[in-house]
């Protein structure tokens, strides 16, 4: 009898057993999570996150180009999840999707500069209050103080975070970028300092260690950065530089793309809410959390200052991204002046021409000016003219030695006594198609400056009939952008700028030097 009751006893023990792990096993909910790599770091709290709600995330990794592609398929090719360290791009180009879907910020992380000690002391050293802004990291990369590293923007989110930024703060208008904003590539003086580039974040970081002479700069999240710093991977740690001008925030947002996978995606998010899981992320990954009431640890005590908007127009980031190009076959441009050296030039007008090419070569210290400078490796050639062509010097920048040749043509005498306007710029064409023949891929345009009507040379007629005559692909990649100063006839100009695909800009408003600014990168 008692071996009997003993049996029943285990059998009744073994059958509650088997139906506690099936009632554990029924609340257990899998979901799988489409997951940018910059999630990775998170990895270690899954763990938690499984035991305390009974959630498991399986996380699928794509580069950031590639969920973007994902999840304008319609439910993220099979995720329940999505967990990216942005999807702004994702939601600027597909507003009907992305207003449907759930989405909780779950920790910040704002783009910035990271500098070596050196460096950072030098730029530091010029700025009057010794904050520096992304106007002045441009002007550094602009002379080749500055030669960072930056993912690829058309690849990755920090990438284009921070693309973004540098034009928001280009444009100087406080806002969010706007088609006019970019009509003109105002950041090829910044792209011509960059050295090294990568398809992720953790590409990026590797080749910055492996190849530590190449760059001295790194752009990219402020997380990435303090965790370089904290390990042993560098000689020297990186300055950390925050822009006083603003940084554009990632919010690592986590989507629910299956509406089904709602009950379980609110347990995630409230335990990702928790003051408690806050302060882990924020130790774990070395980003900021998303809740007020978590005290921020060391460095990220900082403060972000002006977070920048990113754009509310497709069109306008598909041009960022086209004048960024491909950072590995980056070629730097041309620009034709064709300057007129009339004899009504002479005095006032002559001083503020050579007063706006000194602005040109570093003499403006505004953010605009440090933006528009003139960049190593640009060619530039001046064409001096009167009733003829006076003149032609083209120098490529590498350093202030070119500059001052360049400021000797400009300051240079001899004037003309008549002004061959329409010659001059048949002249600048030949110049131009001859630049793009041997590089076809180099962008190259043409500024005509003159106080003049024509007086002298071929007509406008023929110059259109030459211009005409010329090949397509010259006609095609090079616009021509008139100055319009002192009596030179507005019309004529407009409709120049008009045939060849540019247009004119009026300085006598405002001075020949912001008019120069307002035309660089233009084509």
């Amino acid at each position: 009898m008692r071996r009997g009751r003993w049996i029943l006893a285990l059998c009744l023990a073994l059958t509650l057993t088997a139906t506690a792990c099936s009632d554990g096993d029924e609340d257990r909910t899998t979901l799988r999570v489409l997951a940018g790599p910059d999630l990775a770091v998170l990895e270690p709290l899954l763990d938690e996150l499984r035991s305390e709600t009974g959630v498991e995330l399986d996380l699928d990794y794509q580069a950031d180009a590639d969920t973007g592609d994902a999840l304008a398929s319609g439910q993220g090719g099979g995720h329940d999840l999505a967990w990216l360290s942005t999807d702004r791009y994702f939601r600027l180009r597909h507003k009907d999707s992305a207003r449907r879907q759930l989405r909780t910020p779950t920790m910040l992380s704002p783009v910035v500069v990271g500098l070596r000690p050196a460096v950072a002391g030098e730029l530091r050293a010029k700025s009057p209050d010794g904050q520096l802004s992304w106007a002045d990291i441009a002007d550094a990369a602009a002379t080749g103080t500055v030669r960072f590293g930056m993912a690829d923007p058309r690849q990755t989110g920090s990438g284009l975070a921070a693309l973004v930024g540098v034009a928001t703060a280009a444009a100087g208008t406080g806002g969010a970028l706007r088609e006019t904003d970019v009509s003109c590539d105002r950041l090829r003086g910044f792209r011509s300092g960059q050295r090294l580039t990568a398809e992720s974040t953790r590409e990026l970081l590797d080749a910055f260690v492996d190849d530590p002479g190449r760059a001295n700069a790194l752009i990219t999240y402020e997380s990435d950065l303090l965790a370089l710093n904290s390990g042993d991977r560098l000689k020297e740690k990186l300055e950390i530089v925050r822009p006083e001008d603003g940084m554009v925030l990632a919010d690592f947002p986590l989507l629910l793309l299956d509406p089904a996978q709602r009950t379980a995606y609110d347990k995630v998010v409230e335990w990702l809410q928790r003051d408690s899981t806050q302060e882990k992320i924020m130790r774990t990954t070395l980003r900021r959390p998303v809740s007020p009431s978590v005290r921020r640890a060391g460095e990220l005590r900082a403060a972000v200052g002006n977070a920048l908007y990113f754009p509310d127009q497709p069109a306008v980031v598909d041009r960022l991204l086209d004048d960024y190009g491909d950072p590995r076959r980056r070629l730097p441009g041309q620009v034709v002046f064709l300057l007129d050296f009339s004899g009504s030039m002479r005095g006032e007008r002559m001083a503020a021409l050579r007063e706006a090419f000194a602005d040109l070569s570093g003499a403006d210290s505004s953010a605009t000016g440090k933006f528009a400078r003139f960049y190593q490796g640009e060619r530039l050639t001046v064409v001096r003219f009167g009733g003829r062509v006076l003149e032609e010097k083209t120098i490529t920048v590498r350093g202030p030695k070119e500059l001052r040749t360049l400021a000797d043509v400009v300051a240079r005498g001899g004037f003309g006594d008549s002004t061959a306007v329409w010659s001059a710029l048949d002249h600048g064409y030949r110049t131009a198609t001859s630049a793009v023949a041997d590089e076809p891929e180099q962008a190259v345009s043409i500024v005509l400056m003159t106080d003049g009507e024509n007086n002298a040379g071929i007509s406008y007629e023929e110059f259109v009939r030459r211009y005409e005559a010329r090949p397509a692909g010259a006609r095609t990649a090079v616009h021509t952008y008139p100055v319009h100063f002192g009596e030179a006839d507005a019309g004529a100009l407009r409709r120049a700028a008009a045939k060849t695909g540019g247009h004119m800009v009026d300085a006598r408003g405002s001075s020949l030097s912001e008019a120069f600014k307002e035309i660089r990168g233009c084509r």
